[in-house]
């Protein structure tokens, strides 16, 4: 079974170029500010809406949404409705508030992918921080109904606790979690998940280290770099135009994101 990051120090590969930093936890300025920045995030949002209407659009295949540690549909409303517009079938997780692995979240996660792979064909899963943990581990556990996992700040390769400062809040609601033996091994130990991943962060992300946000770049997985909140991913829109970008690509195909024409400006340049 797949849940989530446990309180244990996560061991990182000695070779990986991406030079984690153990115990780094995001700044304080950044997580002092995360909700004047989330509400900078949403304004940007509402101005840029004219341009995100030249997104690419959809094939019309299933798209689901998982929310972050805390949160419920509600905080995914706009994020999806974008994506609706686009012309995918999407889909809430519909599980109530995400509070972490219990055992209602993940039967009803696996229960979720196989309905709507079963009805509408292999579906796409954008997960928002906790939610793209689970996500990734969706794929893990149904690669031939998974299509895609396109994650938003989310540590799914920490290295150390502190690298979350929503670990407390985590910790808060462990009685509830499924037994630590089903937690699934750490992500320094395993190999790459099996279908394409992008994985979107932000270096001013103030509730998780942005290097535990991100993997090793190589074959159908990829790191995207942008400039935004936390709470903040799912208005922001160079988020929203790369989850765009990522889940127009055509079944079966995958190539590394390239910002268009007129907007290189916008995504700084990865690590």
């Amino acid at each position: 079974m797949s849940a989530v990051p446990s309180d244990e120090v996560f061991d990182v590969p000695a070779v990986s170029p991406l030079h984690l930093v153990r115990g780094s936890a995001p700044g304080l300025f950044w997580y002092l500010t995360e909700p004047t920045r989330c509400a900078l995030d949403v304004s940007e949002f509402v101005v840029t809406r004219s341009m995100l209407r030249g997104a690419p659009s959809g094939d019309g295949h299933p798209v689901l949404v998982f929310p972050g540690l805390g949160a419920t549909d509600s905080s995914t409303v706009m994020l999806r409705r974008f994506l609706s517009g686009l012309g995918y079938q999407v889909s809430p997780w519909g599980l109530g508030r995400n509070i972490g692995p219990t055992r209602r979240a993940v039967d009803g996660m696996h229960a979720l992918v196989k309905k709507v792979s079963d009805e509408h064909g292999p579906v796409s899963v954008v997960g928002w921080s906790l939610g793209g943990i689970f996500a990734r581990e969706m794929a893990r556990d149904h690669p031939h109904r998974v299509r895609q996992v396109i994650t938003m700040g989310s540590p799914y390769n920490m290295s150390d606790p502190v690298q979350s400062r929503a670990m407390p809040a985590f910790s808060l609601f462990s009685r509830l979690h499924i037994p630590r033996e089903e937690f699934p091994p750490l992500e320094s130990t395993r190999p790459p998940i099996p279908v394409p991943a992008t994985s979107i962060y932000s270096k001013t992300d103030g509730i998780v280290s942005w290097e535990s946000c991100v993997e090793e770049p190589g074959h159908r997985r990829e790191n995207v770099q942008v400039s935004s909140s936390h709470l903040g991913y799912g208005f922001n829109a160079t988020v929203l135009w790369v989850v765009a970008d990522r889940l127009a690509q055509a079944e079966g195909t995958w190539a590394p994101f390239a910002a268009p024409p007129g907007m290189a400006r916008m995504y700084p340049r990865a690590a």
